[in-house]
């Protein structure tokens, strides 16, 4: 995707591996947006050695995990991405947090995950070829709309159960056509009572219409936690970590 923030780290420029001694685990990190700090995690993983040119996995969360502490209480985390691949992914986990009274959709909320992105990046010297993005729920509305307002930037991204950010106009096409072809893997519940299954099929159907790379699993009789069977998927870690900016899908 190409940014439009100002001021971004230029990330070729970036050291192309972790560093010795540096620290892993669940770390604490601030960004600044304006004039507000924003505190965001990022889990390193202990495995982790050497001259790997780390991916990154963004995720965001759901509205019940909205604060301004910047770490995601237990109940919350349990059962998504970050919680259920932690030691298990060879990558880098970004976990931003939403402000509450803000959803992922809102401008200062973009910037401050791109910003957290960026810094990320930087530090670790993660592959600007390999950034992922996926989200649950809020955060599958925040997905698409990341990847929309930033195209070409993640090389591929995860919605489960979430839908179009737009709430007027041509909502899914438009969202397609900015997505184009980034390799997207769509989950939802048939029985979904949050967030209308409708409207994950009529993004994968706008998707399929500019004959986009996009893949759809559905799940009869699932209500809204269908990420526990996304992360049931066996097939979902290694599709999303073969994906490349500038490579095979």
């Amino acid at each position: 995707m190409s940014l439009i923030l100002g001021g971004l780290i230029t990330t070729t420029t970036a050291s192309a591996e972790i560093a010795q001694g540096q620290d892993k685990g669940l770390l604490s990190r601030n960004v600044t947006v304006g004039a507000t700090s924003y505190t965001y995690q990022v889990y390193v993983p202990q495995s982790l050695r050497g001259k790997q040119k780390v991916p990154v996995i963004v995720f965001l969360h759901g509205i019940g995990q909205r604060g301004a502490g910047g770490f995601l209480p237990a109940s919350g985390v349990k059962g998504s991405m970050a919680q259920h691949y932690l030691e298990k992914v060879p990558a880098i986990i970004l976990l931003p947090q939403c402000r509450k009274g803000s959803y992922w959709t809102d401008p200062l909320m973009d910037r401050m995950v791109m910003q957290s992105l960026e810094q990320t990046v930087a530090e670790f010297g993660a592959d600007p070829e390999r950034l992922y993005l996926a989200g649950v729920s809020m955060g599958g509305y925040g997905t698409w709309h990341l990847a929309s307002e930033h195209p070409g930037k993640f090389a591929a991204i995860v919605s489960i159960c979430g839908g179009s950010p737009l709430r007027e106009g041509d909502r899914f096409a438009s969202v397609a056509r900015r997505v184009g072809h980034t390799p997207v893997w769509v989950f939802h519940g048939a029985a979904d009572s949050v967030v209308p299954v409708s409207e994950s099929r009529q993004m994968v159907e706008a998707l399929k219409g500019i004959k986009g790379n996009v893949r759809y699993s559905e799940y009869e009789g699932v209500g809204h936690n269908v990420w526990l069977n996304a992360l049931g998927e066996r097939e979902l870690l290694p599709w999303l970590l073969m994906q490349r900016l500038h490579g095979a899908s």
